[in-house]
């Protein structure tokens, strides 16, 4: 059955001055909740640390150019479909052959916060990372710790559920669905279409008219298997490896956003590495915006890519009927869809998981004014012919 929409008024692009006051308040409450980034099935491994230099090299990299300002550039990334573009230009050596001489040296993240903290510590200089942890970290800190440079990925997000309980949208009351974890995007995005098809939801709790049961995407799997869940609103490949359990797809979360598109994967760096190396920051966005062109000319060889990259970090590859609609769902994209970032802020509040003070202002809790700085990602996309992107008034002043 195809989908109902979400009424309009869920839907519907904040306006932009509103929108920065309500944000402003939103992150505030964010921040206290530590949220993290949504890993797919089978992210949970240790964090890991490599030098990337023989990989991109024998992959066609050349880390014989000229060496930029820095010796070294330390990326952190997940070993998740959704971080496909990082994934598939380390493999292909695409990052390196515009770092030349600078050499790359990666780490794997399973978790937001422990990325936003390598960050912080200087472990990482850039990184790839979701729009829950990215608000976080620039919130706690004053928007002193990162800026936002290029976008990476959207889509690949999916409500699915066991049709022997569930068979239409209308059939949700008085079911348990599962999300990653209390406030991350996938578990704002669910109460919120709750709350627009009239379902009450204790945000916190998750108990009401629809259990919302958070549960790792790693034993997710398992709780559906065992029957403790009746479905989960989850990133892929979780939604996917659902489906290969006998799962089916009640509603993909592309259509309940104009344009079905919305922000999954964003590119960050440190500030301090922006300030003192910007060469080495825009070689990596020009690393990035050929990786998305790669990935969109060779489908089958990037799918091949990202799969060998996920092996190499988890030990384990992803089984083609996980992993070939999971990539087929995700869309690689430099623009970061600065409006939808306002808009999953704005999701928390109309699905009751957040409360905005009475007053709310610019200065009533952390500002998000300045989170984006896509001034060298405009750069480069100029220079290869291709339109800007907008920072949807919350770029560097």
């Amino acid at each position: 059955m195809a989908p109902n929409p979400a009424p309009s008024h869920t839907l519907s692009r904040p306006d932009a001055g509103r929108s920065r006051r309500r944000l402003a308040a939103v992150v505030a409450s964010l921040a206290a909740l530590s949220l993290v980034s949504a890993c797919g099935y089978g992210s949970k491994a240790d964090d890991k640390s490599s030098d990337t230099k023989a990989n991109s090299t024998a992959a066609g990299g050349n880390s014989t150019g000229a060496k930029l300002s820095a010796d070294t550039v330390k990326i952190g990334y997940f070993a998740n479909l959704t971080h496909g573009t990082a994934l598939v230009g380390l493999q292909e050596g695409l990052f390196q052959k515009e770092l030349g001489a600078t050499q790359i040296k990666t780490q794997v993240f399973n978790a937001g916060p422990s990325e936003i903290e390598a960050l912080n510590a200087g472990s990482i200089d850039i990184g790839w990372i979701g729009p829950s942890p990215a608000i976080n970290g620039y919130t706690k800190s004053d928007g002193k710790s990162l800026k936002i440079i290029g976008g990476s990925a959207s889509g690949g997000v999916k409500l699915v559920v066991n049709p022997a309980k569930i068979s239409s949208l209308d059939d949700l009351k008085g079911k348990k669905i599962a999300t990653p974890q209390l406030g991350n995007t996938q578990d704002v995005a669910l109460l919120n279409y709750l709350a627009g098809k009239g379902y009450k939801v204790e945000a916190t709790s998750g108990a009401g008219d629809v259990s919302v049961v958070r549960t790792d995407n790693k034993v997710t799997p398992d709780a559906y298997k065992q029957g403790s869940i009746d479905g989960a609103w989850v990133p892929e490949p979780t939604a996917s490896k659902l489906v290969t359990l006998g799962a089916k797809v009640l509603l993909d979360e592309k259509d309940v956003w104009p344009d079905k598109k919305f922000v999954i994967t964003n590119i960050i760096v440190s500030q301090k590495f922006l300030k003192e190396h910007p060469d080495v920051v825009e070689a990596v966005l020009r690393g990035s915006v050929n990786t998305n062109a790669f990935i969109k000319s060779s489908p089958y060889k990037a799918k091949a890519d990202a799969n060998e990259a996920i092996k190499q970090a988890t030990g384990n590859a992803l089984e083609p009927a996980v992993l070939d609609p999971a990539w087929a769902d995700i869309d690689f994209l430099d623009d970061p869809l600065a409006n939808t970032l306002q808009a999953e802020a704005d999701h928390a509040v109309t699905a009751g998981l957040l409360k905005l003070p009475r007053s709310s202002s610019a200065g009533a809790g952390a500002n998000l004014d300045g989170i984006y700085d896509l001034t060298l990602l405009n750069k480069v996309l100029a220079a290869q012919g291709q339109a800007s992107v907008a920072d949807a008034g919350l770029g560097a002043k």
